[in-house]
């Protein structure tokens, strides 16, 4: 386990009287793989695009690295190195795989996307690119229309041009949403993959690929923090399963 690298405190949205996310507190250790769970409705998805400053907080505070990012933009965050992903596959879908990694890694050219480019200049990114295609499984499919490709091997592909960015963070939103179960484990094994010198914060409704990837689960109800710790604990704790049962209250 290491030292904190997000932390969010008193984290509050509301949006016109509604609070979607009341006082939450927030704290993932470097090189762990933390969830973020809850019935429908509990504001996980309000807190993830707070964390990545997708939306302003009404009030609290978030630091990344030690570095407060309460009022930076998404871009800025992510330069520091928190990127996500998003619960719907975004991709290119008329561009090959290798294409769709390659728009990512021109981020090293600073901010210069050169689609207009020769192809000879772009391919100085290729053998990065294919190898980060080997890396989520992909290489066989490098030059595959994006559209092409089974919805489980789009989310692989997207979780390629993430990477591709070199996150100190990854956060995933439901990873595993919508997939068959051979496209499930596909990529619970690709995050186990991907971890390595990396932390992983994800939200996921897929409580059996919680128990077996994360280190530390926070759940959510109502926008609050109702438990925190490893998943044999949640898992047990009453408000826990009450919170699940009840469900259609929350």
């Amino acid at each position: 386990m290491g030292d904190i690298i997000l932390e969010a405190r008193g984290l509050t949205r509301d949006f016109l009287g509604f609070v979607a996310v009341n006082g939450v507190d927030l704290s993932v250790r470097a090189g762990t793989i933390h969830a973020l769970i809850g019935p429908n409705g509990a504001g996980k998805t309000t807190c993830f695009n707070l964390l990545t400053k997708f939306l302003p907080p009404s009030k609290g505070s978030i630091h990344f690295n030690g570095r407060d990012i309460t009022a930076m933009k998404p871009a800025a965050v992510a330069r520091l190195g928190l990127v996500r992903s998003f619960q719907i596959s975004a991709v290119f879908g008329h561009l090959s795989a290798l294409e769709n990694v390659r728009v990512a890694l021109q981020r090293q050219r600073g901010g210069s996307y050169d689609f207009w480019r020769s192809e000879r200049v772009l391919q100085q990114f290729d053998a990065r690119a294919m190898q980060l295609l080997e890396d989520v499984g992909l290489a066989d499919h490098a030059g595959t229309e994006a559209a092409l490709l089974p919805y489980g091997r789009k989310r692989a592909l997207e979780i390629a041009t993430t990477l591709a960015l070199e996150p100190k963070m990854l956060l995933l939103d439901e990873p595993t949403a919508g997939m068959a179960h051979e496209d499930v484990d596909r990529i619970v094994q690709l995050i186990r993959r991907v971890r390595v010198g990396r932390t992983i914060l994800m939200v996921e409704h897929n409580l059996s690929v919680v128990e077996g990837l994360c280190d530390t689960i926070t759940v959510l109800t109502r926008g609050r923090v109702l438990a925190q710790g490893d998943y044999a604990t949640v898992s047990k704790n009453p408000e826990v399963i009450a919170a699940y049962l009840g469900s259609a209250d929350a």
